[in-house]
Parts: structure tokens; sequence; C-alpha cells
């Protein structure tokens, strides 16, 4: 059986660096924890090394936040669907919040459970993600900050989750002046200036984040060190808190083209084939995992170890030249992940998960 590694000391590593940044800069911020997908040994370890506010885009893993420690502040950070919101309200004390309509539900469901409720409004800043466009947010408060049963404690902006659009001092400027500019004009204060994501990390480092924002929500960079300016990873802070490990259940040498009339595999795909390879071949690795666990593209292994061929359900193959490590049946691979090969690895039942 695949299994994957996460690193305790490495995680807290990480954790404690941004820690320290953000004192540093005078920055509240919140972990990420929907990467994680529920897991409950790694929920509870983001909280026993200090994560005391935890964000999360689905409703069930702040649950499982709530249940491993209710003094946890958790936050749902996607528009709420109206069919969840008995349940948002009563597992997440803070939700993001673009729509009017959604908002004066939340409001009602609120009053229903006798709970108060906190919103961070999102304003549209050039991803075309959620977010209220500038124009319409004053007009927008007006009609949600004295609905009973809700608090506005923020502005908010996503950047690069969807177009690309990469985060600016000029467009977080722009967020704190909404921001100002709503307090002036209702004589009500707003607490925070939530200025995104990991993509956003490198202005404060580099010392150009604007002063008015003080809050961030961070996942990618926490579990992977990473500079998503530079995409490289950060001085003082790890890259690989994550590794997977797959066995290898065939080893044979085999033909480097296939033999017959070829058509489309079931992912539509139909081999290339490259004369030069007639008569050619290799040693080839199958795996213990598939396309039901992680796209192979994103995948990461030593440079130069091998190549991947491809995968199919339940299996993944690896071109291993004349294998020059002697791998065997039984032995293991070692992969690095990228963020979204992590996700989907954490959301397959099918991969054990360790802490080391």
């Amino acid at each position: 059986m695949a299994f994957l590694n996460l690193y305790r000391n490495k995680l807290r590593d990480n954790f404690e660096f941004l820690r320290g940044k953000f004192r540093e800069h005078e920055v509240a911020w919140g972990v990420v924890s929907k990467m994680l997908c529920g897991n409950r040994s790694y929920i509870k370890e983001l909280i026993d090394m200090g994560a005391d506010e935890i964000h999360d885009s689905r409703i069930s893993n702040l649950a499982k936040v709530k249940e491993t420690n209710p003094n946890v502040q958790t936050v749902y950070i996607k528009p709420p669907s109206k069919r969840n919101l008995s349940d948002m309200v009563k597992y997440a004390d803070v939700s993001l919040n673009s729509e009017l309509n959604t908002i004066r539900w939340i409001s009602e469901e609120a009053v229903r459970q006798n709970k108060k409720h906190k919103i961070i409004i999102m304003v549209e800043t050039g991803d075309l993600r959620e977010g209220v466009m500038g124009d319409h947010l004053i007009d927008f408060y007006s009609k949600i900050f004295e609905l009973p049963n809700l608090e506005i404690i923020g502005l908010g902006t996503n950047l690069n989750c969807l177009n690309g659009v990469m985060p600016s001092a000029d467009k977080l400027i722009q967020l704190s002046l909404y921001k100002q500019i709503i307090e002036l004009k209702f004589n009500k204060k707003i607490p925070w200036v939530s200025a995104g994501t990991s993509v956003t990390i490198p202005l404060m480092l580099h010392k150009q984040l604007p002063k008015g924002v003080n809050h961030f929500r961070v996942g990618e960079t926490l579990y992977f060190g990473v500079d998503l300016f530079e995409e490289k990873t950060i001085e003082g802070m790890h890259g690989n808190v994550f590794e997977l490990f797959a066995e290898i259940i065939e080893m044979q040498e085999k033909p480097l083209l296939p033999m017959g009339n070829l058509s489309s595999n079931p992912q539509g795909e139909v081999a290339s084939i490259d004369e030069s390879l007639y008569g050619k071949s290799s040693f080839r690795a199958i795996l213990d995992i598939g396309l039901l666990d992680v796209d192979p593209k994103y995948l990461i292994a030593e440079e130069g170890e091998f190549e991947i061929l491809g995968a199919s359900s339940d299996m993944l193959i690896l071109n291993l030249g004349e294998n020059p490590k002697k791998y065997k049946v039984g032995d293991l691979i070692k992969f690095n992940l990228k963020y979204m090969g992590a996700l989907a690895v954490l959301n397959s039942s099918y991969i054990e998960k360790r802490v080391v």
C-alpha cells in the first residue's frame, strides 16, 4: 500500500518561521487546512503546534477542528451555499462572503442558533473569482452592517487563484482604502484587511506590504515553504514536509514501444511512436498508485532517476532505463509533491497517512 509521510518537525519549523514573520510585521494569520482533507491526525498536529485559527472550504473539516479543540476559531473560506447554512453557522465562527442574499440568510440562521457570526466581505481585485466589485462595495455594506447576529470583521480578497493575477502593493492599498472609506462613512470599525493567501507572503518578506493589511490566510507556503513569486523554497523553510512512497509491484525489462494496432486509452490518449526506439528496451517498474490517487504531472522525483511513462486508474508506470539503482519488486519509490498532487493524495482514501 502506498503511504504519505508528514514530517512533524519540518511542519513545526515552517509554522514557527511564519509565526515569527507575521509577528514581526504585526499581521494576524490563520492556517488553511483544506489540503489536509479533514485528516484528524494532521489537524491535531496543527492545533498542537499552536494554530488558533483554522480555515477550510469544507464544513465537515471544520467540524473535525471543533471536535478536536472547540476554542480554535474556524473560518469557512468560500461563499456558503444556501443548503449548507445551518451546518456552516454551527461549525464556522467566520465566513467569507460576496452575496447579499446569502449574508441575510446567514443572519437569519445565526438568530435561530443564538450565535454571533463574523463576516469577511470579499472584494474583487482582478482575478475574477469571488468578490464584490469595488464600485458596489459601499452600497453592499450599507445593506448588511446592521443585520442581527452578524459582525463584519474584515474586507478580503483572493488573487492568483483562477486567472493567475498576482498581488501588488497597488491592489492591496486599494483594499485598505475601501476599509477606510467604509469606516469613515458609517462610523464603524473593520478590524481586518485580509490580504490573501500564500502568494502575498513575498510582498511582506520584501517589506512591500501596505501598512493597512493585517491578516493572512496561509496554506501552501506553510506546507511547502514556497515563494510563489519566484517558485522556490524560502530560505529557512522546508519544501518537503510531505513525501509520498509507492511500492514496486512489477519490475521487468520490456520494449520501449507498444506493439499492435493503436487506439485511444481510457484517458482518451493515443500513444505517439518514435520510430528511432524500435528494437530498444528498458526496465519498467509498475507502482501501486494511479490516477485515482494523483495525476502524475503533480509528482516530483529526484532529477534523472527515472521517467514517468503514464498511469492507469490504479498503476503508475516508470522507465528506469538500465535500472542503475537495482530496484526490485517490493522496493519503495519516493516522490515529493506539488500542491495539487498533495491535495489529491490526501483526498484519496486508498493512501495511508502517517506522521513521522
